[in-house]
């Protein structure tokens, strides 16, 4: 008999935006209404930067007791709450992406978040880079120690050390994954808004694997080899610009959302 592959969640259409830089709550308000703006056969893939350093926490991380908006402010680092799980994270020298796609009810979102990961695994190691999927050591609690501390299952990894770091959500039909691609390890900046917590153990990085590439050249790379990846199981479409006439004030919206107290400081 013959045995049926895993089922394909990815969409035939994709949008391609490669973003700027942008605060972390708009970033996150920018990623909310893509989510809610899925249509049916098409998803989008956004790739983005952050214009100051940023620590992100998960949907439902507790942070209560680990530390205080004051410890936040003294450390100079922006923070926001982001609508997909996980745990806290510091983005400032990496690769961010968003995916936003719709995903049939009677598929579980690891189904998503599996196809997304192969995509990014074989596009990583066209670059060069000897990337694989970290083997399943079970789900990783959001209450605890920070994103980078250990890989989760299905996640991206390098000599058992994690190089991406991802996080879901499900709303309906519609699936957003975020991910962070480290060019650098800025993860013990984290010790300044948590000064109790264990030292973060070494990330692997972009640069650590590929030195003999120039930073702003690897990044184009690693765009790219997505860009190329992604085309071969769908139709890509490059994104100039929203074109609905909602779409500002959708943004709008959701960053009324992210910017309140109340949302980041909720558990």
């Amino acid at each position: 008999m013959i045995q049926s592959g895993p089922p394909n969640p990815l969409p035939r259409h994709w949008s391609w935006w490669e973003d700027g830089a942008h605060d972390g709550v708009t970033n996150m308000a920018i990623d909310e209404a893509l989510l809610a703006t899925v249509r049916p056969g098409a998803g989008t893939w956004r790739w983005y930067a952050w214009s100051a350093p940023t620590v992100s926490f998960g949907r439902n991380e507790r942070i209560a007791g680990r530390l205080a908006p004051a410890q936040l402010a003294a450390s100079g680092l922006g923070a926001v709450r982001r609508p997909t799980g996980g745990r806290a994270l510091l983005h400032h020298r990496e690769l961010t992406y968003c995916v936003t796609m719709p995903l049939a009810a009677h598929l579980s979102w690891r189904v998503a978040y599996d196809a997304v990961n192969r995509v990014l695994r074989d596009a990583l190691r066209t670059t060069g880079v000897p990337v694989q999927l970290a083997a399943d050591g079970g789900p990783v609690s959001p209450d605890g120690p920070v994103c980078f501390d250990r890989p989760a299952a299905g996640e991206l990894t390098v000599g058992g050390r994690k190089l991406v770091g991802s996080a879901v959500w499900r709303h309906g039909g519609a699936y957003l994954q975020h991910g962070s691609i480290l060019l650098h390890d800025d993860q013990h900046l984290l010790q300044a808004i948590s000064p109790s917590a264990a030292p973060t153990p070494a990330a692997a990085t972009l640069t650590e694997c590929r030195p003999d590439v120039d930073e702003e050249a690897l990044g184009q790379r690693v765009r790219g080899a997505v860009h190329d990846t992604l085309q071969t199981r769908a139709e890509v479409q490059l994104r100039h610009e929203r074109l609905d006439d909602d779409w500002p004030g959708l943004v709008a919206s959701h960053r009324r959302h992210f910017s309140d107290p109340a949302w980041l400081w909720r558990r």
